[in-house]
């Protein structure tokens, strides 16, 4: 990432290209900044899918985090929406990480692992 002087001197908009990507200095419709990061994460995934409970920063209320699944982004958004409609609670997805609702980790694990994962519990 560019340091703070290089993105407060650089150029926000072009008149010929319009917006500009302020990590590449490519213009948007060019830019291949969430691909790259995306291929990145997939990268780095072992093939494990792991479990955790995770209360911090959310007031005490617990949420299950899915983390390591290796699919793509609209993939794992499809995964996501089976696996709340399975748990029958809400949740999200932040950073190629699954946040669903309440301690699900039971529910979770036997669902992944009927779809073909290799599943481990994380954390306590």
């Amino acid at each position: 990432m560019a340091s703070l002087q290089d993105q407060l001197r650089g150029r926000v908009y072009s008149t010929e290209h319009g917006e500009i990507c302020p990590e590449c200095r490519a213009p948007l419709a060019e830019c291949r900044c969430a691909e790259s990061a995306e291929e990145e994460r997939l990268a780095s995934l072992d093939g494990t899918v792991r479990l955790r409970r995770e209360t911090k920063g959310r007031k005490g209320k617990g949420v299950t985090l899915v983390e390591g699944v290796p699919l793509k982004a609209d993939a794992l958004k499809s995964l996501a929406k089976a696996l709340k409609q399975r748990c029958g609670t809400g949740g999200a997805i932040k950073d190629g990480i699954i946040e669903i609702q309440g301690d699900q980790r039971e529910t979770l694990k036997s669902e992944l692992e009927a779809r073909g994962y290799r599943v481990k519990l994380a954390g306590g």
